[in-house]
């Protein structure tokens, strides 16, 4: 059973005067993004068609992801008034799709597709955290904190059906890093860039990867801060079988956290948005 439900939350509390424009547009994708799960859960259902108990876990988790999708929606909705959040995720359907008809994990195996959803599961409970923390907007710091312990509940769903193949495959800790490295360099294809797209732009104009994904993460990674990515290295070590709170980890998370706000600082250039999150004037080209 799901752990709230959408209409529990004081929708009535919502104060648009609090509402910060740069951030309704991540929501948005995040919305579209979320209600998506279905597919993956059927994705995940053929590839451990033999497993019962994962594909019961499967399907619950994909019950949830769509609710964060339509609590995600409707929020959005009062934010932008004009925005018609059904309308935009059958865009985002008819422009994104998943290879569903597979039999096999894309990941080598089924302990390396778990270890890519226990990295799934990081990003966005660090994504919501760290959202929940940067909105003054009561609405939606609500929803993002339900959200953030779903997703931290997600996890650990993930890591136990993990440990329990890890026992079959005994997959290695090098692998596992590339695994989850690899999983890490995914964030920025074309499934957040064509949520940005089909939920924010209209629908005249033709795509654009590199103009999405930078408009998606400039958004997405200015609401994070060191406290978010030191527990986010540590959830990856945990995944890869690292010892966590180590020096090594001090280490990994000092170098993690000058690229993420290099690249947080780079994508904010690229988009035009300063540190406050308030557009600036692209200069003529």
């Amino acid at each position: 059973m799901k752990h709230w439900q959408i209409d529990q939350l004081a929708w009535d509390r919502f104060d648009p005067s609090k509402v910060d424009p740069e951030l309704v547009p991540a929501i948005k994708a995040a919305s579209v993004v979320e209600r998506n799960a279905v597919d993956y859960a059927r994705y995940l259902n053929n590839v451990f068609s033999d497993d019962p108990d994962f594909r019961l876990a499967a399907d619950l988790w994909a019950e949830e992801e769509v609710q964060h999708g339509d609590a995600l929606g409707r929020w959005a909705m009062l934010a932008d008034p004009h925005w018609d959040y059904d309308a935009a995720f059958q865009r985002y359907r008819d422009s994104y799709r998943i290879p569903l008809e597979v039999n096999q994990s894309v990941r080598g195996s089924r302990t390396g597709e778990l270890i890519a959803r226990c990295m799934v599961e990081i990003g966005t409970s660090s994504f919501y955290s760290a959202l929940a923390d940067a909105t003054e907007e009561p609405v939606l710091k609500a929803l993002c904190k339900q959200i953030a312990a779903d997703e931290f509940r997600h996890f650990k769903l993930f890591y136990d059906h993990m440990q329990r193949y890890l026992g079959r495959e005994n997959i290695g800790v090098f692998k596992r890093l590339r695994i989850a490295l690899g999983r890490v360099t995914e964030s920025e294809d074309d499934e957040l860039a064509s949520a940005y797209h089909t939920t924010n732009e209209p629908p005249g104009l033709p795509y654009d990867h590199t103009r999405c994904i930078t408009a998606y993460m400039a958004r997405a990674m200015r609401n994070y801060q060191p406290h978010h990515l030191r527990r986010v290295t540590g959830m990856v070590f945990k995944t890869v079988g690292l010892k966590p709170h180590t020096k090594m980890q001090d280490v990994v998370f000092w170098l993690a956290s000058k690229l993420f706000f290099s690249r947080q600082r780079r994508f904010a250039r690229m988009a035009g948005i300063d540190r406050n999150g308030a557009c600036q004037p692209q200069a003529t080209r």
